[in-house]
């Protein structure tokens, strides 16, 4: 199985070289890489270009996003599937082995995801495993409540799908990933792979879209239209189908809104967004850390678990976007 991997990258220098060292020591050497430098005004372009490996390829573009770079990199496809990699990111040296094993055993599959963790800014510490259990099959339904990826680094999508679809929305600032899975995920099954081990090590930064735009209640409104306004959606679930999927959509970003603030030192405001997250629809789990976010003073930081600050840069980075 050839795997073709889009790498877009913007200002990227500090991290680059890691993430396409992870690529050039896969087990599964059958691959192609292209990255994409989205106008850097550092040396991530440089750094990608010293690499002599005959089956990485650079192209270079003014700034216009990173939709506008994964599309770019779409428009040479070529292969039997594709990996939407960030540039910030790495792979565990298994990981295309693992996804292309995983869908080439499940042919009625058009995309195969596994497990991941969280690490810091410096790679060196873990901060949160997803191991799993996943769902597989039509994960449809579950998807458009939730996104289920941290991205598309441990995610394999056969080529014919993606072809199917228009690309990446380049009108969308935030979730414009999330909405791309979702009109996936109306073509068809996804598969899991098996075991727990990360596939993919998701670096969170300063820099990253998450940290800076999660906690801005205005950044969810044009990616849930644009969900949730697909014509081929309605018509395969019904119009009351989906607007219910659309309201505990809606509640679970409220969820992220008020955890996002919390982490960024806005905790009164941030709780009265995870109230109105849970009231409609209390959930035990959902309940138990609500009590939690409300007690978060006396407890240790050790224990403060999703509700942990991020260090002083990275919430002076979010109070810039509100």
């Amino acid at each position: 199985m050839h795997i073709f991997i889009i790498m877009p990258a913007y200002n990227v220098a500090d991290f680059i070289a890691a993430a396409i060292a992870s690529v050039l020591a896969q087990t599964h050497r059958d691959w192609t890489l292209m990255v994409i430098d989205d106008g850097s005004t550092d040396a991530s372009a440089e750094i990608a270009a010293r690499v002599t490996d005959p089956r990485l390829h650079l192209l270079r573009q003014h700034n216009a996003g990173v939709s506008a770079a994964r599309n770019r990199g779409l428009a040479a496809l070529a292969g039997d599937a594709v990996m939407f990699l960030d540039a910030d990111d790495w792979l565990a040296p298994d990981a295309l082995a693992r996804l292309a094993a995983t869908l080439a055993a499940s042919p009625a599959s058009l995309a195969a995801y596994g497990a991941h963790c969280f690490v810091t800014e410096d790679g060196r510490t873990r901060t949160a495993n997803k191991p799993g259990p996943f769902a597989d099959g039509d994960i449809l339904e579950r998807l458009l409540v939730q996104n289920q990826f941290a991205n598309g680094g441990h995610l394999l999508i056969r080529a014919g799908a993606v072809r199917r679809l228009v690309g990446f929305r380049s009108d969308l600032r935030y979730g414009e990933d999330w909405e791309f899975w979702c009109r996936l995920a109306a073509l068809g099954r996804f598969a899991v792979v098996p075991g727990t081990a990360p596939l993919l090590f998701v670096r969170q930064r300063a820099g990253s879209a998450v940290l800076r735009l999660a906690a801005n209640p205005r950044t969810f409104g044009p990616c849930m239209d644009a969900i949730f306004g697909n014509p081929a959606l309605i018509a395969r679930l019904g119009a009351p189908r989906v607007a219910a999927l659309r309201r505990r959509a809606e509640a679970e970003n409220r969820w992220i809104i008020g955890r996002e603030l919390i982490r960024h030192g806005n905790r009164a405001e941030g709780l009265a967004w995870l109230r109105r997250s849970v009231l409609p629809r209390p959930r035990p789990r959902r309940l138990l850390l609500l009590a939690a976010a409300h007690a978060l003073p006396l407890l240790p930081p050790s224990l403060r678990g999703p509700f942990r600050r991020y260090r002083a840069g990275l919430t002076e980075m979010a109070g810039q976007v509100n």
